[in-house]
């Protein structure tokens, strides 16, 4: 080829060095770069709560076996719940994505929805632990009230932790 096309790809840098001399299109990635972030964990979040509630439709099939229809309503409604939080999770990035982009937030603020990002994922084992623990119950038929009342306020709080991180994205929006 010709010295001049030798040249050029000689020089050619990566294209973070190109897109460094755009003025403001770091900013513009780093963005890009969280609203991804937060849609995968959001993803990811909403797959497992999608596994938890499979869970709990096997376990109230071995209730229903063993101790009859007189749970049902009891994990309907704790069923009920589950799949709201599911669904809660599973379509708010859309919303949170679109506030990423007009937002300038710093490491403070960034800490601060990390910090509901990560108690999100600790709900979520917690929740797989009051379904240990109901499945255990119910293959026992002994403590099924206890253990549909620990299931019940562990999605609660999950459900409240969630809502409070919508309330504090909000906020750092207005400011």
């Amino acid at each position: 080829m010709s010295t001049l096309y030798d040249r050029i790809v000689s020089q050619r840098g990566s294209l973070e060095k190109l897109v460094a001399k755009i003025p403001g299109f770091k900013g513009y990635q780093d963005k890009q770069a969280r609203r991804t972030a937060d849609r995968m964990l959001r993803e990811h979040i909403a797959q497992m709560l999608h596994q938890k509630v499979d869970k709990l439709i096997n376990i109230e099939k071995v209730i229903l076996s063993n101790a009859g229809i007189s749970y049902m309503s009891k994990t309907r409604d704790v069923k009920g719940k589950l799949q709201l939080y599911h669904d809660k999770v599973a379509t708010a990035a859309p919303k949170y994505s679109g506030m990423w982009g007009q937002m300038k937030i710093g490491s403070e603020e960034l800490e601060r929805i990390y910090a509901f990002d990560e108690a999100q994922a600790n709900y979520v084992e917690s929740i797989d632990t009051a379904l240990e623990q109901l499945q255990q119950a119910a293959l026992a038929n002994d403590g099924l009230d206890t253990a549909i009342f620990e299931l019940d306020g562990v999605i609660t709080e999950a459900k409240q932790a969630f809502d409070l991180r919508d309330d504090v994205i909000t906020e750092l929006g207005e400011i």
